[in-house]
C-alpha cells in the first residue's frame, strides 16, 4: 500500500515526549524516520517502567514502543568529529532534521542549522524547544506543566475555589509541541518542493517550534474576548472551563457525566427531558446558584447507565465520564481503531498501543510497518545505505564514533 509521506526521510535526534510524537505521526504515513541517539543510553524513554517481559531490554518499555513504531535506531557520538562527519554524511540524503536540545547544544558540537544547511540546502530544519529559538528563556530548563503555567493556561484550568488543575494529557508536549512541529514540518517540504501551478523553492528553512507559544495557541478564543473587551479572565469564570451550569461535568448516582448543552435547543432537550421545563431560562447561570443546585440534584438521582439511556433518547449533548480502561474498551474506540496491536520480537504478548488518530480515505496510516526498533539496531545497516564499506564501518565502530545494537536477550522459552 502507497503512503502519503513515503520518500520522505526524517533524521530524529529527539528524544522523549514531543519530537517522538511527531515522528511518530510523521512514521505511520510512511516516512522514513532514524533515530539518531547517543553511544550511551540512547533516548531516554526507553529506560521506563512498565516493561513487556522478552522483549530487548532496550526495546521493552511500554512508553518507548508508543512513540517509535516504524522507526529505525542508529547511535552515533556528536561529541566525536568522526561522529559529526557520519551525521552530515547522512544529511545529505535526508529531507527533514528533528530535534528537541535546548538553543545552542548542536551549534556548540558545529553542527548546528548553518551547518547542516551548508551540506544541505534543501534541509528542512525543526528544533522543538520550551520556550523558543530567540527569547529571554530561550536557556531555561522546562515541563509540560511549566510552559502551561507561563502562558496562563495552567492558571484557568479548575474551579475558582480551587487549586489550578493539571489535565491528564500533555497538552504542551503533544498539542504545544509535537502537532505544531507535524504541521511546520509539512508545511515547510510543502514550500521547497511546490505544487502544481506553484513551483517549490527547492531550499529547506528552519521551524522554531515552541511549546509555550504552541500551548498559548490553545487559548485563541479566551485571548481574542480578552482583546476585546479587556476583562481579565480567571479560573472557573470561562464559559467553557467552569462558569455555566449548562456545561460542565456532573456527579451522579454512581459516577459523573458530562453534560455540554451549550446551544439552547440542546439545554431545552435536557429540562423538557427531566421534566423541569423552569429551568430553560436559567441555562447561563453560573455555578452555586440556586438553578446549579438543583441540576446537581437531578444528575444525582440516576445512575451513569440510566443517564447514558436518557442521552439516547433526548439529544442534549450528554455523555458518561469513562475511566482510561472503559474507554478503551468502548464501542466508539473500536470502532475507529484507536486500539490497535504490534508484534514486538521477543515479547511473550503482542504490544496494544493508541492507533493512527487521523482518517485518509485512500491511503491510512500504517502503524505495524516496523516494530519499536532496538537501541543502535540499524546502526551498520544505515551506514552501509549510506556508501560505508565494511572496513569503514568497523573501524568506526572500533573508534566509538558509532555503535552498534547492544546483543539481544536470550529467547524467552515457551513450553
Amino acid at each position: 500500500m502507497s503512503l502519503p509521506l513515503q520518500g520522505v526521510r526524517v533524521l530524529d535526534l529527539s528524544r522523549l515526549l514531543p519530537g517522538g510524537f511527531c515522528s511518530l505521526l510523521l512514521a505511520d504515513f510512511g516516512a522514513d524516520v532514524l533515530k539518531v541517539e547517543d553511544t550511551g543510553m540512547g533516548d531516554y524513554i526507553r529506560w521506563s517502567p512498565p516493561y513487556y517481559e522478552g522483549a530487548h531490554e532496550s526495546a521493552r518499555s511500554a512508553l518507548f514502543l508508543a512513540l517509535n513504531r516504524n522507526k529505525r535506531s542508529i547511535r552515533v557520538d556528536l561529541k566525536q568529529e568522526r561522529g559529526r562527519e557520519v551525521l552530515l554524511r547522512l544529511l545529505r540524503e535526508y529531507d527533514v532534521v528533528l530535534e528537541s536540545f535546548r538553543p545552542g547544544v548542536l551549534e556548540r558540537l558545529g553542527v548546528g542549522y548553518e551547518r547542516m544547511r551548508a551540506e544541505n540546502p534543501g534541509i528542512v530544519y525543526c528544533a522543538i524547544s520550551g520556550y523558543g529559538q530567540e527569547s529571554p528563556k530561550r536557556h531555561a530548563s522546562g515541563h509540560d506543566m511549566n510552559y502551561l503555567g507561563l502562558v496562563g493556561l495552567l492558571g484557568l484550568t479548575g474551579s475558582p475555589d480551587g487549586e489550578p488543575v493539571q489535565a491528564a494529557g500533555q497538552i504542551a508536549d503533544i498539542g504545544g509541541g509535537a502537532l505544531m512541529a507535524a504541521f511546520g514540518i509539512m508545511a515547510a517540504l510543502r514550500e521547497r518542493d511546490g505544487s502544481p501551478g506553484s513551483p517549490g523553492s527547492g531550499t529547506g528553512q528552519f521551524v522554531d517550534v515552541s511549546m509555550a507559544d504552541g500551548s498559548l495557541a490553545w487559548l485563541a478564543m479566551v485571548a481574542a474576548s480578552y482583546f476585546a473587551d479587556g476583562v481579565v479572565p480567571h479560573r472557573g469564570e470561562l464559559p467553557l472551563a467552569g462558569a455555566l451550569i449548562c456545561y460542565r461535568p456532573y456527579e451522579c448516582a454512581d459516577g459523573w457525566v458530562s453534560l455540554g448543552a451549550l446551544e439552547p435547543k440542546f439545554w431545552q432537550a435536557f429540562c423538557r427531558g427531566v421534566g423541569r421545563e423552569d429551568l430553560i431560562e436559567r441555562q447561563f447561570e453560573r455555578p452555586g446558584s440556586r438553578a446549579h443546585a438543583q441540576v446537581v440534584e437531578i444528575f444525582a438521582g440516576r445512575t451513569r447507565a440510566e443517564w447514558e439511556a436518557f442521552a439516547a433518547q433526548h439529544d442534549c449533548c450528554l455523555e458518561p465520564v469513562l475511566e482510561l480502561d472503559e474507554a478503551l474498551d468502548s464501542a466508539l474506540v473500536r470502532a475507529r481503531e484507536m486500539v490497535v496491536e504490534i508484534s514486538q520480537p521477543g515479547a511473550e504478548q503482542p504490544v496494544r498501543q493508541l492507533g493512527v488518530p487521523i482518517k485518509l480515505s485512500r491511503t491510512p496510516g500504517a502503524h505495524e510497518r516496523l516494530p519499536g526498533p532496538r537501541l543502535g539496531e540499524h546502526t551498520e545497516q544505515v551506514l552501509s545505505e549510506a556508501g560505508y564499506t565494511e572496513a569503514q564501518i568497523a573501524d568506526l565502530l572500533d573508534g566509538g564514533a558509532v555503535a552498534a545494537a547492544a546483543a539481544p536477550q536470550p529467547a524467552t522459552f515457551r513450553a
